[in-house]
């Protein structure tokens, strides 16, 4: 009860754009990133005179907050630059991430960060699946892989466990977690229960993080987290605004929450041996007696002493994906 407690009140946070030492040359992607936590990121890396790539579906709206973000730091060293994005549609996903490609030959940190909530009952992607699952984690998952010769590149000219993707999950996966850390036949065949889908999906992202830390970690050096970034006014539940209201005591400004991000992507208190770890609001490293038991053992791999539903998962992820890999 405690942990949790401490994620609906986090302390201050240890690293926010006050302490965050210059970023010249580093080369990050944030989806989502012209809005909500991610546009505060933005504007965070931005500042800090990073490459910041900003993917979505909307050039209007990118373009919109690249323009106030530079007229808003006139001083930075950075670049601002959008990557058209719609994380629902795998075709997309491919062709953002050759155009990536096409403008830059390595990338530092990944932050998958954006997402969807709560949509209709009977939403679906582009090929057909469950609408959440499809944006929160195959979407995520293809980036990931189409993306990783890059961070492999940067990996090898760069301080150890300096090049991270960054996942996002939610606290909610901790509150009703279902028994096993989640449940593949729901995965499968989706309920007509958009909760459930959405916890689903968020517990997804925590098992995609761990099993991404084990694959590439011990032979490339590259550092795979997930995050809870905390519970922050956006417009993540646009879909179910009675939760937004019911909950609205317990959020935070979109740049709160952002720093749990940051810290995911750049504390150097993540090292090789954190690999893999969950990260509470506003920037900790969570400890195994801080995660919900059933979890814990789905992000663990058999060996480990867990279930190993996170390989399940990946290769769940990589049968779907297979075909625009």
């Amino acid at each position: 009860m405690g942990a949790q407690l401490s994620q609906f009140f986090p302390p201050d946070p240890s690293l926010t754009e006050s302490n965050l030492e210059p970023q010249d040359g580093k080369v990050f992607l944030v989806t989502g990133g012209y809005s909500g936590i991610g546009l505060e990121l933005t504007k965070m890396l931005y500042g800090a005179h990073g490459r910041v790539y900003v993917a979505g579906p909307s050039p209007d709206r990118a373009h919109h907050a690249i323009k106030d973000i530079r007229t808003a730091n006139p001083s930075s060293r950075g670049t601002l630059d959008f990557v058209y994005l719609q994380l629902a549609d795998l075709n997309s996903v491919k062709e953002a991430a050759t155009e990536f490609k096409t403008k830059e030959s390595k990338l530092d940190v990944l932050w998958n960060n954006a997402g969807v909530s709560w949509p209709p009952l009977g939403s679906v992607s582009k090929q057909g699946t469950e609408l959440q699952l499809a944006t929160n984690c195959l979407g995520p998952f293809l980036l990931t892989q189409l993306l990783l010769p890059l961070l492999e590149k940067a990996a090898t000219d760069s301080p150890s466990a300096s090049v991270r993707v960054v996942w996002t999950s939610s606290q909610i996966i901790e509150l009703q977690p279902p028994p096993g850390g989640i449940n593949m036949a729901e995965v499968r065949s989706p309920p007509r229960h958009r909760g459930r889908n959405y916890i689903n999906s968020k517990i997804g992202n925590c098992l995609l993080a761990s099993e991404l830390a084990r694959r590439v970690g011990p032979s490339l050096g590259i550092i795979s987290v997930v995050q809870n970034p905390g519970g922050a006014v956006t417009n993540l539940f646009r879909h179910v605004l009675w939760m937004k209201y019911l909950s609205y005591p317990l959020l935070n400004p979109p740049k709160k929450t952002a720093y749990t991000e940051l810290y995911a992507g750049l504390s150097p208190d993540i090292t090789i041996q954190q690999n893999g770890c969950y990260i509470f609001p506003w920037g900790r490293i969570a400890r195994d007696t801080d995660i919900d038991k059933s979890l814990l053992e789905s992000m663990k791999s058999k060996q480990d002493g867990g279930n190993g539903r996170a390989k399940e998962f990946w290769e769940y992820c990589e049968d779907k994906t297979r075909d625009y890999c």
